[in-house]
């Protein structure tokens, strides 16, 4: 069994399913954009939710089951559906068991959330319902984490990614990932087949301006580091930076090595918007745009043969942004000739796009082959024992 990553097609917007090489199949799901319009069989939106359950596999209630979600960010187009399609609340309430599968809420064992961005909430600068939801199941698994002493199951884990200001998080040692820190595994397991190193966020302690404490600027950044099943020393890493801008990556430049930053699979941030590699506006300057040599240094570190996703609508020669362009044309220089650079709004074809998957390697990914959606569910992860009792 190899690890796999499978970029979903939502447009501008993300959903990632991270799955590792245990036997077990432990499963991150970075973001999601589930549109209702998928629902209506004259509409062309793809049905990300059906090819999400899929590709996952079910508890002991036969529920269907992740064993953690990670918000990036508290976007619309990086939480859309959370409500409709995942269940938020106590595992013992869970209202769906006389559901059709195919409707049922699906159970998240462990989120992973920052603090950061919630805090942020004005009038100015407002969260939808699905982030509400999101920061309200949030902070229950807190409070039930301080009750229990940590002692808790499925479905009331949580990993927090970064300090809150004032002390918030200082008691939150056992769930607490400080910024430049390195944690293993998800929702306690894969601990051999994962180690991830929290890039970002940024606290205020760090000189952050109200620029970098935007909801964008504020996002998540990880590296995935992937091990294969025979636990060798190679890995394949995997980076993610939800939508942060130029003003973050030129931090990550001055604050990381560049082994920190090296990569095989790029999720171009922001939907590859030339806002993450410059301060000028595209649409406004066009290729008078200034670029920012450290923001596109810090997105430089790629290794030899590595890929570099934009999560969004198809990329077109205009004045769109995102996605860009120019932001295109720089991520292809970064890959030289060794390098390859995919669309998921292109893939296979524009028409009609496919969740893309990666599967991990001893020298990075290759793209995988898609498989039919008929051998998809009839290999699905087996129930997972234990789980949501």
């Amino acid at each position: 069994m190899k690890a796999q990553i499978t970029f979903f097609p939502v447009d501008n917007g993300d959903m990632t399913l991270l799955q590792l090489a245990d036997d077990r199949q432990t499963s991150l799901l970075i973001d999601c954009r589930i549109r209702g319009s998928a629902d209506d069989p004259n509409d062309t939106t793809s049905d990300v939710a059906s090819a999400l359950r899929k590709r996952i596999g079910v508890d002991a209630n036969n529920r269907p089951f992740v064993d953690a979600m990670l918000l990036t960010h508290p976007d619309e187009d990086h939480c859309l559906g959370l409500r409709e399609h995942f269940w938020l609340g106590p595992i013992a309430d869970y209202p769906d068991d006389s559901k059709d599968q195919s409707t049922k809420r699906i159970i998240i064992g462990e989120l992973w959330s920052s603090p950061m961005v919630f805090r942020r909430a004005s009038s100015k600068l407002t969260f939808c319902v699905d982030a509400k939801a999101f920061n309200t199941e949030a902070r229950r698994r807190v409070k039930v984490n301080r009750e229990k002493r940590f002692s808790v199951s499925d479905g009331d884990r949580i990993l927090i990614l970064g300090e809150d200001k004032n002390g918030k998080t200082d008691d939150l040692g056992p769930i607490l990932v400080k910024q430049g820190e390195q944690f293993q595994g998800i929702n306690q397991f894969g601990q051999p087949f994962l180690s991830s190193q929290l890039l970002a966020p940024f606290g205020e302690q760090d000189e952050a301006g109200e620029e970098e404490l935007s909801k964008n600027d504020s996002s998540v950044i990880i590296n995935f580091h992937i091990r294969e099943p025979h636990l060798n020393s190679n890995v394949s890493r995997f980076l993610v930076g939800g939508d942060a801008g130029v003003c973050i990556w030129e931090r990550m430049w001055r604050t990381y090595t560049q082994d920190d930053l090296r990569y095989d699979l790029l999720l171009a941030p922001h939907h590859c918007s030339w806002r993450s590699l410059s301060h000028d506006s595209w649409s406004e300057k066009g290729e008078q745009a200034k670029l920012s040599e450290d923001a596109r240094a810090a997105l430089s570190q790629a290794n030899e043969d590595a890929f570099i996703v934009s999560s969004s609508k198809p990329v077109k020669s205009d004045d769109s942004d995102p996605p860009c362009v120019r932001a295109k044309r720089e991520y292809r220089k970064i890959l030289g000739s060794s390098g390859i650079f995919r669309c998921t709004g292109e893939e296979p074809t524009r028409a009609k796009p496919e969740p893309m998957k990666f599967e991990a390697t001893s020298a990075g990914f290759k793209l995988a082959i898609a498989a039919p959606a008929a051998a998809i569910a009839a290999s699905s992860s087996p129930p997972r024992a234990g789980l949501g009792d």
